[in-house]
């Protein structure tokens, strides 16, 4: 019986991880200069952007820059891939290599 429970939890559990990655962020709007600029730099440093991302209709970059968009607070008006490559930003920069799939 402890075996088939197990087996129930580890369903679960992963059923809610794939719930949790499949999450999809608000768009970023039209020309917003941060995600401009976000995806510039990291085409230019990191190779493999312009592969498909588990994001309908996104590349890798653009998932990746489109979460860095969303997590980063309203009023940061810096560079997200700047700041993702931070000390501060390593966390960031790990959920969101994770949501875009881009290692």
């Amino acid at each position: 019986m402890k075996r088939l429970s197990s087996a129930a939890a580890a369903t679960c559990l992963f059923a809610f991880a794939s719930s949790v990655l499949a999450q999809e962020y608000n768009p970023v709007p039209v020309g917003d200069y941060q995600y401009r600029d976000c995806l510039v730099r990291v085409n230019k440093l990191y190779d493999g952007g312009n592969e498909k991302s588990p994001i309908r209709g996104q590349n890798k970059a653009q998932a990746y820059c489109t979460c860095l968009w969303n997590e980063t607070p309203d009023d940061f008006r810096g560079n997200l891939s700047k700041f993702a490559d931070s000390e501060r930003g390593k966390k960031l920069d790990k959920v969101c290599t994770r949501y875009s799939e881009w290692d």
